[in-house]
């Protein structure tokens, strides 16, 4: 029988169930939702794409693995409130009218609520600046939300305030009709990257890493197609081996942590990642990190081109890099 356990305090709450030989039948998903008949099949499925579910202390990675007698462990998040608060936050935006906003969204930011970041996200500060206009539109928990940018990615973002926008934003980004430029200070510059092959593509399929569920990673098997095109804008360093680049990356696809997984792929991680960002940059580039003040991936959503989804109008946004950015750009250009 299942049961509750408190040792994790008030962050988590965690069930244990044990299963015998005479149980282990079936997927794990399956056999956990029916051994905790209060948590759906679904739920199940999120805890385990989260890391959050062991069999006898090893990290179950894939909820549709075969079921095994063992002592299992659950560790369930305190649920996220299903209605984000408004809140007074100022806003950069970039354009709006009675269907959508563009804004200009810095790092540090979460684009919606999630645990560990229920305040102080766009959603928040939309919900006080649109007040009724934006509730519910796309759910409830994400209101107007079409696409997301990462919390320490900076850059555009536009979001619906109508459901005809919503829907229309929708299908553009399930088309790839969407124009998206990023700006990325890489550690060194992509494989081949020198100032005589100077633009190129990725391609590969992005999924959970099967060693680390917090991380995305380029899979073999199952996960999501994804394409990068990029092109190297500058190198800072002796051209015969870069120390750091300036790249720009245009995406024919949409997905988790996507330029961030690829660059890292190719052997140019964005500076400042800490998720992707392995092994340290040159001595001179750990200085202009430093002395820019950047404390995340040097990531930014700089260009954003689509048809008005209910007008028809062509619109265009553009952002330039931010301080930090911008500053260790700077600095990168006299090493």
């Amino acid at each position: 029988m299942p049961e509750s356990q408190g040792e994790e305090d008030e962050v988590l709450d965690v069930r244990t169930v044990s299963v015998g030989p005479g149980e282990a039948r079936g997927r794990v998903d399956k056999l956990l939702s029916s051994l905790l008949p209060e948590l759906s099949r679904a739920r199940i499925q999120a805890l385990i794409a989260q890391g959050l579910v062991s069999r006898d202390g090893a990290r179950i990675v894939d909820a549709s693995d075969k079921a095994f007698p063992g002592d299992y462990r659950l560790k369930i998040p305190p649920p996220v409130a299903a209605e984000p608060s408004a809140e007074a936050i100022a806003l950069s935006i970039l354009y709006e009218d009675a269907h959508l906003i563009v804004v200009d969204k810095p790092a540090g930011m979460a684009v919606h609520p999630a645990p560990g970041s229920e305040r102080g996200t766009l959603v928040n500060a939309l919900l006080h600046h649109a007040g009724d206009s934006l509730s519910g539109i796309g759910g409830v928990a994400r209101p107007g939300i079409v696409h997301r940018i990462d919390k320490d990615t900076s850059g555009i973002v536009v979001v619906a305030k109508t459901d005809a926008a919503h829907k229309g934003l929708s299908a553009l980004f399930a088309a790839h009709d969407i124009d998206r430029v990023y700006v990325a200070l890489t550690r060194g510059a992509p494989r081949g990257g020198t100032l005589k092959d100077m633009r190129g593509t990725i391609e590969g399929s992005i999924g959970r890493s099967s060693s680390d569920r917090k991380k995305m990673a380029l899979v073999t098997s199952g996960g999501r197609h994804a394409i990068t095109h990029y092109a190297i804008e500058r190198i800072f360093g002796p051209a015969e081996k870069p120390l750091a680049a300036r790249v720009t990356c245009t995406l024919e696809t949409g997905r988790t942590h996507q330029i961030r997984v690829h660059l890292a792929s190719v052997g140019a991680p964005c500076l400042g990642d800490p998720t992707y960002g392995s092994g340290p940059p040159a001595e001179k580039v750990r200085a202009a990190i430093s002395q820019s003040g950047l404390r995340r991936q040097a990531l930014h959503a700089a260009v954003l081109g689509f048809r008005h989804p209910v007008t028809g109008e062509t619109l265009r946004f553009e952002s330039p890099l931010p301080p930090d950015m911008a500053a260790l750009h700077g600095l990168l250009a006299v090493i």
